[in-house]
């Protein structure tokens, strides 16, 4: 601790309050990496993003690991053999991901929005003018992320990336849309890093469901941490298809990032940006575009949700904004819930800049 202050709002695992972030950042993110380097180290990845001169760039998402001779990149799905790049997974034919049949309505950030939820788009987006009841989604969880979130929700992932199972080509995954199928949504971990698995995948089933005249969307859940080129195509495929690109905005101050998820979050703000810019007033019976941020205790307060909402009304105020009330896991397992004061201090800020702003999973607030 570099302040010696005591808590219950400070993560004992991780040793850094908010206030030492803000005001000493170097010593902090210093402490942080540390830790991260500590947990990563038992799944078997490396503890930063690799830049090694004389090393093999990936070029997938926007760590830009160049990784050396005989290392793997921060995702773990990618190594440098005797010179050449091996991609172990992320690939079309070796998606490293658990896929299962979620029944619509599901718990998704875009919800009270969404075509599948609300019948928002209907007919040309929805199959029913209300909630798709009788259909599914096709939930695609990747085992492997370009961000390593010390709250993660889903940290599981890790073992997958360091097991490399299961493999499920994108030929496969996308046979997996069936009649019943009305939107596919792809998250995990992130699918950042396996984005060319995730563009195969949705290109195959895309051309079946023209043919077979259905409707099919595609979403994604991403912390936004790709290649611009590829965010690119993917918001492409969601306005086309009725889908919604969801951005978990973690935090706006980019030291803070490095604390709490390991790497900067410039290229994900970069990415959002880019999108809400190009495509957001495209599709306004849909929106193509929104943010989440999970309400952290003693670390994403009022002033990192203001900045992030004054972010996104710069781009359209028209953007949904989502704020998730948070669960202790993975590291930062020893913070409590999220409490009511909390959302709805972070509630009232965003207001000021958006017009469409909600508090989700209210059923976890203290």
């Amino acid at each position: 601790m570099i302040c010696g202050d005591e808590s219950p709002l400070i993560a004992g695992q991780l040793g850094v309050c908010l206030k030492c972030t803000r005001r000493t950042p170097e010593k902090a993110v210093e402490i942080a990496k540390r830790v991260h380097a500590d947990t990563r180290r038992a799944f078997g990845l490396p503890p930063v993003p690799p830049k090694d001169s004389d090393g093999l760039p990936c070029g997938i998402c926007a760590n830009d690991c160049e990784i050396g001779q005989g290392e793997k990149g921060f995702c773990g799905l990618v190594s440098n053999s005797n010179g050449n790049l091996n991609r172990l997974g992320g690939t079309p034919e070796k998606g490293v991901l658990e896929w299962y049949y979620d029944p619509l309505p599901t718990n998704c950030v875009a919800e009270w929005f969404c075509p599948g939820c609300t019948g928002a788009g209907y007919p040309k987006y929805a199959y029913k003018p209300t909630v798709e009841k009788g259909y599914v989604n096709l939930a695609v969880f990747y085992g492997s992320c370009s961000f390593d979130c010390l709250f993660c929700q889903n940290w599981h992932f890790r073992q997958m990336s360091q097991s490399l199972k299961p493999i499920v080509s994108a030929e496969e995954l996308a046979y997996k849309v069936d009649q019943n199928v009305s939107c596919i949504c792809f998250f995990g971990g992130d699918p950042s890093t396996q984005m060319m698995h995730a563009l195969e995948t949705s290109r195959i089933a895309l051309q079946k469901a023209e043919e077979e005249k259905r409707i099919l969307r595609i979403c994604w859940e991403t912390n936004g941490n790709m290649l611009r080129s590829l965010a690119l195509k993917a918001a492409e495929l969601s306005l086309k298809s009725g889908g919604i690109v969801k951005f978990d905005l973690k935090v706006w101050d980019e030291n803070l990032s490095k604390v709490l998820c390991g790497v900067s979050n410039k290229a994900a703000l970069d990415n959002f940006r880019e999108i809400g810019e190009k495509f957001f007033k495209q599709r306004p019976e849909v929106p193509v575009l929104t943010a989440s941020t999970l309400l952290i205790p003693g670390y994403v307060d009022k002033v990192e949700v203001e900045n992030i909402a004054r972010f996104i009304a710069e781009i359209d105020p028209d953007i949904p904004y989502t704020l998730l009330a948070f669960y202790p896991q993975y590291v930062m397992d020893d913070l409590p819930t999220t409490s009511w004061k909390q959302a709805k201090e972070c509630y009232d800020v965003a207001k000021n800049h958006l017009k469409k702003v909600r508090i989700g999973n209210i059923h976890l607030l203290s």
